[in-house]
């Protein structure tokens, strides 16, 4: 038989199993109807900057705001962040979403909407979308379990994103200084999203960039672009829900690697942004228009 780690789905499946497994006396302690309690998921990646948790504590308000006398929650998906926070000098325990949605049946919640803080519908999003599905409809636990779709995944979605990270620019940009946001990237078919979404930011801004970690559009890629244009100086964003490890070092960081050390190289100046897209309000809107769509499916 071949090994699971050859398969990560697979893995990812069987130990969702043993999780399920290990959470049902939770979610199945009560018994006989129960009046209906709709709350809301938030699920981000996570983070162990404290600063940038923060950007994640204010979106959660912006969500109560938005939605009056629902009962908002927040968990991890990374399980590598709440084990760092969880073993850190100052313990801090973040549920991962099958923990919390475990909590959240045991206190008689019987509809919840699981909405993704994730940028587009990556292989991280299906995983949360498959915890939720386990949960949907379970015998005595709760009745329905939908997950939101994350910051992209409609044409309308990427446009409105579009226009909300050209409003972004700093008050000190001068013309001719470009823009680099810069994402994770994936293997994963849904990188087209960023793509995508330069596109629709050459619409707003010209002189706006769309880079990624991971996947394309790539270091190199932005790189050949702001030199073809002449650019001289360029402003650097987290097209990330916060600024944590990634845009403090792969985007903005002092090592060779950083995009900050190779535009540098290049003889570009690169000045970095360190606020991500969760403190955007026309940004978290568009993460709040979903979790409106997805309360509407639950009905």
């Amino acid at each position: 038989m071949q090994s699971f780690v050859h398969h990560p789905r697979r893995a990812a499946a069987l130990a969702l199993c043993f999780v399920l497994l290990a959470l049902a006396p939770l979610a199945l302690a009560h018994g006989g109807p129960k009046p209906e309690r709709v709350g809301i998921l938030l699920a981000a990646f996570g983070t162990t900057v404290p600063k940038a948790d923060l950007a994640y504590r204010n979106l959660q308000k912006k969500f109560e705001a938005a939605f009056p006398g629902v009962d908002i929650r927040l968990c991890y998906t990374s399980s590598m962040v709440r084990h760092k926070l969880a073993d850190g000098k100052k313990p801090v325990k973040f549920d991962s979403p099958a923990e919390a949605l475990a909590k959240m049946a045991d206190e008689g919640f019987t509809k919840v909407v699981v909405q993704s803080l994730q940028t587009i519908p990556g292989e991280e999003f299906h995983a949360l979308s498959e915890t939720a599905r386990a949960f949907s409809g379970m015998p005595k636990g709760m009745d329905k379990v939908v997950t939101g779709w994350p910051l992209l995944a409609t044409a309308d979605d990427v446009e409105k994103t579009a226009r909300a990270l050209a409003a972004l620019a700093p008050a000190g940009r001068r013309p001719g200084e470009a823009l680099v946001f810069l994402g994770h990237g994936t293997k994963h078919p849904a990188n087209i999203y960023y793509p995508g979404l330069q596109w629709s930011l050459w619409k707003a801004d010209p002189l706006a960039f769309v880079g990624t970690v991971e996947g394309v559009p790539s270091q190199e890629d932005v790189l050949a672009a702001l030199k073809e244009r002449g650019v001289k100086k360029a402003w650097l964003l987290p097209l990330l829900a916060v600024a944590g490890d990634h845009a403090r070092n792969d985007m903005a960081g002092d090592e060779d690697g950083s995009w900050k050390s190779a535009l540098a190289r290049a003889g570009i100046e690169a000045v970095p942004v360190l606020k991500g897209t969760a403190d955007a309000d026309a940004l978290a809107a568009v993460w709040i228009d979903h979790a409106r769509q997805a309360l509407e499916r639950l009905r």
